[in-house]
């Protein structure tokens, strides 16, 4: 008999009474606010078994969210390589995370994102500190424009995700990726790395 490794699951109850404590947590004051040990003292648990089920703050929080997927995965991915491409492999990325198997999982998180505004405080937390927060470095953009580039390309992207994957609008619910890679991605290039007129005006 080959004897298992790594971390043991431990005592399901344990484990979602610590989620179950974060969720309230990061809804209530957010990822920064929200700490490991105000989570454990909620749960009724040590600190250190936290971090012993979900190693980090930041996997704390995805595991919370139900996330399929750690977003910097398609980040890493999107930033590595040409800058005039970055736009198609944002969409590429996104594409093969959704059609793929943790696809079914990514649907019902954002079907629970457009249910209440307690999921929604937790989407928006995601949003800012999972995806900006790391994106913007790997990026290299202006500070000052930043945050707005990144937030139109992710509107478009949780757009996209909600007509073809959620409301299964055709002819988008069935169109090969690579048609929506050559017809979005151009869009998200220039939210990302092109002027915006009327929004930062070049001088």
């Amino acid at each position: 008999m080959v004897r298992r490794t790594g971390r043991r699951p431990g005592n399901p109850d344990t484990r979602e009474s610590i989620l179950s404590a974060a969720r309230g947590a990061f809804a209530e004051k957010g990822f920064d606010g929200a700490s490991i040990r105000a989570i454990a003292t909620s749960a009724g648990v040590d600190p250190a078994l936290v971090h012993h089920y979900f190693g980090s703050k930041d996997k704390l929080f995805l595991a919370s969210m139900n996330s399929p997927i750690d977003p910097v995965d398609i980040i890493v991915e999107a930033t590595a390589g040409e800058r005039d491409e970055i736009g198609a492999r944002f969409v590429r990325a996104f594409l093969q995370m959704w059609d793929g198997p943790r696809g079914s999982a990514a649907v019902a998180l954002l079907r629970s994102v457009v249910g209440t505004e307690w999921t929604a405080k937790l989407f928006r937390e995601f949003i800012l500190t999972q995806i900006l927060r790391r994106a913007v470095p790997r990026l290299d953009l202006d500070p000052a424009e930043a945050h707005l580039r990144v937030t139109l390309a992710g509107s478009h992207l949780v757009g996209l995700a909600l007509a073809r994957y959620v409301i299964k609008v055709e002819p988008l619910a069935s169109a090969p990726p690579e048609t929506l890679v050559a017809a979005i991605g151009p869009t998200l290039q220039r939210y990302l790395t092109e002027e915006l007129p009327g929004v930062f005006p070049q001088v």
